[in-house]
This record gives structure tokens, sequence and C-alpha cells, in this order.
């Protein structure tokens, strides 16, 4: 990567930087109920290089997007979303907080070159924003508190990029530790880590994209949240909830009569349950009841939250038919994108293989796979 810096820029590259992608092993649709989620940053990323220059303009350039060319940013007129600029957005939404938040930016050139699957859902924008911020900052010899960085990220997606996610994929990235999953607690940022290093001694995690584009998600998100308001809302005419995932299965039970409203609600809490139950099975290295749990959770994501689609649960039933495979789910908002897998190391080939022709002849679609480990959150390299 030092040369074909040297290439675009004319110069050699001073530091290199590194920010992992994420996935939820656990928890999912349930952040927005007060519930918990299980990420960890993996293996794949993105990498930058930089060196500062006595400019006052950043010079980005990715080797993802090279017909975009170089990117020019002057710091003294104001930052502004562009377009045209695509995924360059995620950088400059960086420089414009950094600025508003008093930071005294200095002239630059900028490589990132990624080995993220576009569109897989693994937070590729989220890992562009974390590197960017910590990059900056590191630079100039500040080292920033990683729980400040990924909350100042998310800032960033929510106010410059315009889309209001959560904090999670931010969190996991910045707070990331090889070989450890991060229990999470999105309303109050509570954190506990879960060693993997006993299930992953044998087995790795693979990432299985559907290559079903990604359809309803955005609406079908919209309309569960507003199933599971109208859950909390039964429950609270007899009991004092602070949120969806606190209640009970026998409250449910007792006070939700509507068979669609019901299902939404058992999805929360069971799943929820899952997480604590899959947190505690990792840390007694119980790899058998773990991946047991990741099955519960894409059933209950089929048949109570009905989020997954033909495509997924084609994939998910491929998977989990092969003996190497200890557990398989679904990963992300749903309706297409990618599921997740932990296979035995020794049978990854043949598990690619014959998941693969499975899948093609039910669904027409050739999927891809991405073996990783997890990995460490952003950090110099």
């Amino acid at each position: 990567m030092n040369d074909d810096f040297k290439k675009v820029f004319g110069s050699e590259a001073e530091s290199t930087f590194f920010s992992p992608g994420r996935v939820n092993l656990i928890g999912e649709h349930i952040d927005y109920n007060g519930g918990k989620v299980l990420p960890a940053a993996i293996t794949l990323g993105i990498y930058a290089l930089i060196n500062p220059n006595e400019s006052r303009t950043i010079r980005l350039y990715s080797a993802n997007k090279p017909n975009q060319g170089v990117i020019e940013i002057d710091l003294d007129e104001k930052i502004v979303f562009d377009v045209k600029h695509s995924w360059a957005n995620y950088p400059k939404g960086v420089m414009f907080f950094l600025q508003e938040e008093g930071y005294q930016l200095f002239g630059a050139d900028i490589y990132y070159q990624g080995n993220l699957p576009d569109g897989a859902g693994l937070s590729s924008s989220a890992a562009i924003e974390v590197l960017t911020t910590f990059m900056l900052l590191s630079v100039k010899g500040i080292e920033p508190d990683k729980v400040w960085l990924s909350k100042f990220c998310q800032k960033v997606e929510n106010k410059f990029i315009g889309v209001s996610c959560g904090i999670m994929d931010q969190f996991a990235v910045a707070l990331g530790k090889k070989q450890n999953a991060i229990l999470l607690d999105c309303q109050t940022l509570a954190y506990d880590y879960a060693k993997m290093d006993k299930v992953l001694l044998n087995h790795d995690w693979v990432i299985m994209n559907s290559m079903k584009k990604r359809e309803l998600a955005e609406s079908k998100y919209n309309e569960r949240r507003a199933e599971c308001d109208m859950a909390l809302e039964d429950l609270r005419t007899k009991y004092t909830l602070a949120n969806l995932c606190e209640a009970k299965v026998e409250q449910v039970n007792e006070l939700i009569f509507d068979s669609i409203i019901k299902k939404r609600a058992l999805h929360a809490i069971t799943e929820n349950k899952r997480v604590y139950n899959a947190m505690q099975a990792l840390k007694d290295g119980k790899i058998k009841l773990f991946g047991e749990l990741l099955n519960a959770s894409h059933y209950s994501l089929q048949n109570d939250y009905e989020v997954t689609g033909f495509e997924l649960d084609a994939l998910v039933s491929a998977a989990q038919n092969e003996s190497s495979c200890v557990g398989a789910r679904m990963t992300g908002a749903g309706f297409g994108g990618c599921a997740i897998a932990l296979v035995e190391k020794d049978k990854l080939q043949s598990f690619t293989e014959n998941v693969a022709k499975k899948y093609t002849q039910e669904t027409k679609l050739i999927p891809e796979f991405y073996i990783c480990s997890i990995g460490e959150g952003v950090h110099k390299l």
C-alpha cells in the first residue's frame, strides 16, 4: 500500500491505521426495545495511510473507488455534504464535527483501502468514521477515549450523513477486542467482554452473503418498531416497565391478544434472554449451547419477528444442515443481506461448497463467503 500511496500523492506515508468491520453475533432487533446486543469486531476492515502536510487541504483517495480520483477538502471553507463525493462524505462528516468541537485540523494526504464487501451489512460506514476520527487525533498525539469515539461517530452518521442508526456499529468498531465479543446495553452503554478463545480454537466465523439485495428493510423496520410500541402499551396497562425486553413471557400471554403483536413481543423477550445465555455459554466454553442459541435466534426472527425472507432462510437452513456447523443465523436488518455460521476450521471448504450448491439450487443466487476471526478495534499499525 505504501507504493500505491506514493503513486497517488508523490510522497511517503507517515503512519498506517486499521479499523474493523463488525458482526452482531446475537441480539437482533432488540436494541430499540431496551435489550442487549453481542457484537464483535472482525479481521476484515479498512486501512488508511496518512501523511500530514503543511497546507490547509486534506486530500482523500480510496483504492476501492479509483474512478473518483483524489477529493480535496479545504479546511478554511465550511465542510458540507455533497452527494458527488459519495464515500468521502464519511471522512468529511468527521472533519466537520471535529472542527465544531474545537479541534485544530491539519492538511494531510489520506489513502484508504478496504476488504469489507460492499453492502454486506458489516458496517463499512462505522469503520471509516471511527478510523478517520482516531487517525486525525492520534497523529496529533491525542489518544481519544473509545466510548467518546463511538458516540462522536454516531453523531456524524446521524447528523451529517442523515442516517438515524443506533450506536452498536460504532461501539463495536471502536472497542472491539481480539477473541472477545462485547455485551452492550445500547441505552446505558454499559458493556462487558466475553472471551471467545475457547470457541474459536477449532472454529471460524463464516459470513454468508445471500446476494439478495435488502428490500423492505426500512419500511418493515418502522413497522416492527410500531408493533413493539403497541405491545409495550398493552403491557403497561398493568405492569410498570421501562422497555419491552423487561417484560416476562407470562405477562405477554396474559395481556396481549393480537397474535401479531404477541409474536413481536415474544421475540424481543426471548432474544434478550438468548443474549445473556450466549454470553454465559461463551464464558463457560459451551460451544454446542452457543450454537443452539444462534439457531434459536434465527427461528425466532423467522417465525415471531418475520424479518428473514426466503433467501436468508434457505441459506441458514443449508448451513445448519452441515455437520461441521455449530449454529447459524441471519444478522442485521434482514430481508436480504448476510447470515453468520460458526464452522469447524478444518471443514471450511466443504462447508462453503455444500452450502453454496444447495442455496443456488433453491434460489438461483450465488452466495459469497468471507472467513474471518474476531479482531481488535481501531488501532495504529
